[in-house]
């Protein structure tokens, strides 16, 4: 139902259930009986302004271990994206329930976030995706963010330090060194529980357009990345 989804009145119904003093252990909190670490990530723009966001995945290291001889890649084990025993984590400690339970015909769950972003006059503005499981969400969202709402260029708002939550486990993960002590404490006053990490893993790949041209950037999170032009 994407009009309802991005309608502002759902987003103003949802805010309206988050209590702003005090952390809602996820548990509480009625989920929906339905629908409701080796990936990669390309963003392209050409000289037409045409643009290609794919992001694609083995998803374990090495995948399934079977290799496909003559061709050079191996197949992917992304059965693990379903819930093989609704209410068990998988690899990345995500829960999911029946309704990610494997059956024919069905697809998995999936974290891959490939996007592309239109400005107000329907221009191409950015184009982005991220490697890191079920951090490829929050990492694609916050970097939206930081260009949009708090006007970073490219290179801070990829930089800029991250939070992840998932639900399952209840923990807001942030990155060590990159919120106030203040904040901190705050959050734990709230109820929050709070795991630091040296960075959060999503590495994100990311262009956008600038005056005259374009501007590239890989996460200084990634894996031997880069940025080129044409």
């Amino acid at each position: 139902p994407r009009r309802q989804l991005l309608s502002p009145e759902y987003a103003n119904r949802l805010r309206a259930t988050i209590d702003l003093s005090r952390a809602t252990p996820t548990r509480t909190i009625r989920m929906p009986s339905r629908e409701g670490t080796e990936t990669t990530h390309y963003s392209v723009v050409d000289a037409s302004g045409n643009a290609v966001s794919t992001t694609t995945t083995l998803n374990s290291l090495y995948g399934s271990g079977v290799f496909v001889e003559g061709a050079g890649f191996f197949l992917n084990n992304t059965m693990d994206d379903f819930a093989s025993q609704p209410g068990t984590a998988n690899q990345f400690g995500l829960v999911q329930g029946e309704a990610n339970a494997i059956a024919p015909g069905k697809r998995m769950l999936s974290a891959m976030t490939p996007t592309i972003v239109l400005d107000p006059r329907g221009q191409l503005y950015m184009v982005l995706g991220a490697r890191g499981g079920p951090r490829i969400i929050t990492s694609v969202a916050q970097v939206v963010l930081n260009v949009i709402e708090y006007k970073m260029n490219l290179a801070d708002a990829m930089n800029a330090p991250r939070i992840h939550h998932q639900a399952l486990p209840d923990t807001i993960r942030i990155d060590a060194g990159g919120f106030d002590t203040a904040v901190v404490s705050r959050l734990l006053q709230m109820g929050y529980s709070l795991l630091t990490q040296g960075y959060i893993g999503g590495s994100a790949v990311a262009i956008r357009r600038v005056e005259g041209g374009w501007e590239g950037m890989d996460d200084a999170r990634g894996f031997g990345g880069a940025a080129v032009g044409y």
